[in-house]
């Protein structure tokens, strides 16, 4: 009998703390559902400098590592593929839309260590800060080729490397 109690009492608490995390995650999505979709991307990109196959981690809100962005698809990690372009950056993961990032929103370019979920080697991840409409945004990536990958992005017209968190 006791052990029937025990295990009603844990699932119980089971179900409890699962119910919470899905009324946060739906709390986190409503507050940022003002957040633009991030653009489509265009028929016309122009000179391509390399299509990388990385782990998209996360979208948080600028210099707030652990704020993550739920909407838009943005909210969960996926493989991808990552094709740098003269235009700007299209994220394909499997299932969504391709993402577009234009150069011009393009704040920044670094090299990161930790982000919401994720702590890898020293400069293990690579940092693309960007505007989504008026909110500044920052997305992680884990890449299979970091170098080229961190070059191809810095070689985008007005992007600057910088110093890793």
């Amino acid at each position: 009998m006791d052990k029937t109690i025990s295990a009603i009492l844990v699932l119980a608490l089971l179900v409890v703390a699962l119910g919470l995390m899905a009324l946060g995650w739906r709390a986190r999505k409503r507050r940022q559902s003002t957040l633009p979709a991030p653009f489509a991307a265009p028929e016309v990109t122009g000179e391509e400098f390399g299509t990388f196959e990385s782990f998209y981690v996360a979208t948080t809100i600028a210099r707030e590592p652990l704020n993550r962005v739920a909407v838009h698809g943005l909210g969960f990690r996926a493989k991808c593929d990552v094709t740098v372009t003269e235009t700007g950056v299209i994220i394909a993961i499997g299932g969504q839309p391709d993402m577009f990032i234009p150069v011009a929103d393009i704040r920044e370019v670094q090299r990161a260590t930790w982000t919401i979920d994720r702590v890898v080697e020293e400069g293990g991840l690579t940092l693309i800060g960007w505007n989504l409409g008026d909110t500044e945004v920052d997305s992680y990536f884990r890449a299979e080729e970091p170098e080229a990958f961190l070059s191809a992005l810095t070689s985008l017209r007005g992007t600057t490397e910088s110093e890793s968190q």
